[in-house]
């Protein structure tokens, strides 16, 4: 766990195959206002390790809520990237936030996980491609041309994170023990109206995995009174392209709970 700050608490949530540690240029800059917590999710590189298999969002849910049960918090503001997003939505629906601020959410498809089969596949490319160069990495990471190559999925320019960033992201995606259970989920995101706390979905104008264009569109129609903004130049895990953009965007959606 990520910890950092004072103030209201602020719970973050990664994307699948991710951790706490995609949060570690974003936490920083809200702690000035504040206590921001970064989880890592159930059967995630550091996180609580699955007790059943295969393990599912639902699980992965239940779990993170236990850990805000461990933390003491009734209730916090929330923010996620892709799966984390689909979370923090998911505990919203339970009681569990004060804001959300879900960053191109995942389950924005049909029931039975229909629409995010090109989703899964670049994923797991990624994965495999991970498996497969993993022993070379340190190597060939020096180069930033292969540093933007190995992230073009998650990021609009890879090469600009260092070469151990990359190894460091790459070992989360291969430390993820339950990522094929997670990539081949039929669950999906149901309709959330009216709305338990208000709710921002930045959604990134480049992202490869979601594009806005279709699962921004169901994002639009499942959750009608949301606030709903695109980030422009920005790819499916923002916080590598824009901590500065993305800490701004949370901070704005925990304020509107302010108001």
């Amino acid at each position: 766990m990520l910890r950092v700050g004072s103030g209201e608490p602020l719970v973050l949530f990664h994307g699948v195959m991710g951790s706490e540690r995609h949060w570690l240029e974003v936490a920083p800059l809200l702690a000035g206002e504040y206590d921001v917590i970064a989880l890592t999710a159930l059967g995630h590189r550091g996180g609580p390790a699955p007790r059943e298999r295969p393990v599912t969002f639902t699980a992965v849910v239940d779990q993170a809520e236990r850990q805000l049960d461990d933390l003491s918090l009734e209730r916090a503001h929330m923010a996620g990237n892709s799966m984390g997003g689909w979370m923090a939505l998911e505990l919203a629906r339970r009681g569990r936030a004060l804001s959300v601020c879900a960053l191109s959410p995942a389950g924005m498809w049909l029931a039975g996980g229909r629409g995010h089969g090109r989703a899964t596949r670049r994923l797991r490319e990624a994965l495999a491609l991970g498996r497969l160069t993993r022993p070379l990495l340190p190597e060939l990471l020096r180069s930033r041309v292969l540093r933007r190559f190995g992230l073009r999925s998650v990021s609009v320019d890879g090469g600009r994170q260092s070469r151990e960033r990359t190894l460091e992201l790459t070992d989360d995606m291969l430390g993820c023990v339950a990522a094929e259970a997670i990539l081949a989920t039929t669950e999906h995101f149901s309709a959330l109206d009216p709305l338990p706390c208000p709710v921002t979905i930045a959604w990134s104008e480049r992202d490869q995995i979601f594009p806005e264009r279709e699962a921004g569109v169901i994002a639009r129609e499942r959750l009608p009174g949301a606030r709903y903004r695109v980030l422009g130049n920005l790819g499916h895990v923002p916080m590598l392209d824009d901590a500065a953009l993305v800490a701004r965007v949370i901070g704005e959606s925990a304020a509107a709970a302010r108001l």
